[in-house]
């Protein structure tokens, strides 16, 4: 069986369609599977597609198709098939005895990619996890060794590469990931209680990948987070203070970009980091008006949203990528279907203030502007105002000290005693 290194590798894809998935729908799909071959480091030897009516359990595709795969294999001089699709591991095994190359599915390759963009030792700890849960089931009886990692897409991590390895060993490297990866969760866990009992209201970015996320968190909070026009660029979770016009100022973080078919071995492994994304108070969905399945890829961020279990977080959409856009009709008919929502362009800035005005409007029934009286000795409570609210002015005397702030409402139930309905600038 040949393996060769990424860069030079020819491979086959094997798309299967669904009967009532339309031509374009399918065009789509397949130019998503190319793009994610070829952020993967292979070139594209040739792509076949059938229509699904029935899977064989043993191969995948039917015995016809198979013969024909394997001809297209010889023909194209490929070294690598890869199916758009989850296959088991008794499949793949059986395709690459009969077809004798290597066969991958969607999941590896995915995996894949996320391997090569892993950074931070949380990112790889993350991604051998995954790889890990992914390979497992395809040890038994096969004789395969951790040292296959790192011969071409599909096979290559971050973590133990020249470990030839079984069973145990992969079950005892998974426990001291799992060990790592519960102190990371921790340490965000505090984090997050802190902000919480500072009464910081925090957002975060989701979205199909390459939807902007990074650029569009740049533009809101004048930061330089590292944004590339490549599939999963980000997979280290990034937070940044966005000031709004009324005062107030959201934490946004920015996420892993989702995908259809992410593979749920990802999304277990990168439990830790996605738990921005279930404890923040709002979620920003951005969603590509350039591409022609906006409300597909859209669809498929909801349900990796509902096996985290945010589904029900109260959600604002932002059409992205406007400047872009020939027939603003999508754009209007977008708006429509997804309510409420703002059209921006991350890139050049256009309609910003739409997506801040939402923001602002959200802070200010989260965060109410509260005016505050307190006798100059209830230091604590000032203290609280001071460091849990935005103080938007502050006067005092000897005896008292005015206060107008933005506060948490929880925070600001427990000062009431002090409110007043409002206090004139200079009134000390």
């Amino acid at each position: 069986m040949r393996y060769k290194n990424a860069v030079t590798e020819k491979a086959l894809l094997v798309v299967l369609k669904q009967k009532s998935a339309g031509e374009a729908e399918l065009c789509t799909s397949l130019a998503e599977f190319e793009h994610l071959v070829r952020s993967a480091g292979a070139g594209i030897a040739g792509s076949l597609h059938y229509t699904c009516r029935a899977y064989d359990p043993a191969f995948f595709i039917t015995t016809g198709r198979l013969e024909a795969l394997k001809a297209q294999v010889m023909q194209d001089a490929a070294d690598v098939v890869v199916f758009d699709s989850e296959l088991t591991p008794a499949q793949q095994h059986n395709l690459e005895e009969f077809l004798e190359v290597k066969v991958i599915d969607r999941t590896a390759l995915i995996l894949d990619i996320f391997a090569q963009r892993a950074r931070s030792r949380e990112g790889k700890l993350q991604v051998e996890l995954a790889q890990l849960g992914y390979l497992m089931p395809r040890l038994k009886g096969r004789g395969i060794h951790m040292s296959r990692l790192g011969g071409g897409i599909g096979t290559r991590g971050p973590g133990e590469t020249q470990l030839e390895t079984d069973r145990r060993t992969i079950k005892d490297r998974m426990q001291r990931l799992s060990s790592s990866l519960r102190h990371v969760e921790t340490s965000r866990r505090v984090q997050r209680q802190n902000r919480i009992r500072q009464g910081v209201q925090c957002a975060a970015l989701v979205g199909y990948t390459n939807a902007g996320k990074s650029t569009l968190l740049n533009l809101l909070a004048g930061s330089d987070v590292k944004a590339e026009n490549r599939l999963f660029s980000t997979l280290d979770p990034t937070t940044r203070k966005v000031s709004l016009a009324g005062g107030g100022t959201v934490l946004v973080s920015d996420t892993v970009g989702f995908i259809r078919g992410l593979p749920h071995q990802l999304v277990a492994a990168f439990k830790a980091t996605l738990e921005e994304v279930r404890e923040a108070q709002l979620l920003l969905h951005v969603i590509d008006c350039t591409s022609p399945c906006a409300e597909e890829q859209a669809a498929a961020v909801d349900l990796v949203l509902e096996e985290l279990g945010a589904g029900d977080r109260e959600t604002f959409f932002v059409l992205n990528k406007i400047d872009a856009v020939q027939d603003q009709g999508v754009v209007r008919r977008l708006l429509r279907r997804f309510e409420p929502a703002a059209a921006v362009s991350a890139r050049t800035g256009q309609g910003l203030a739409g997506l801040r005005s939402l923001l602002d409007r959200w802070l200010v029934q989260k965060v109410p502007h509260m005016y505050f009286r307190l006798p100059a000795t209830e230091k604590s409570a000032i203290n609280r105002i001071m460091t849990s609210g935005t103080v938007l002015y502050t006067s005092c005397d000897e005896a008292d000290v005015l206060i107008e702030a933005r506060i948490d409402f929880a925070i600001a139930h427990t000062l009431r005693r002090f409110a007043v309905p409002s206090f004139r600038h200079g009134d000390m």
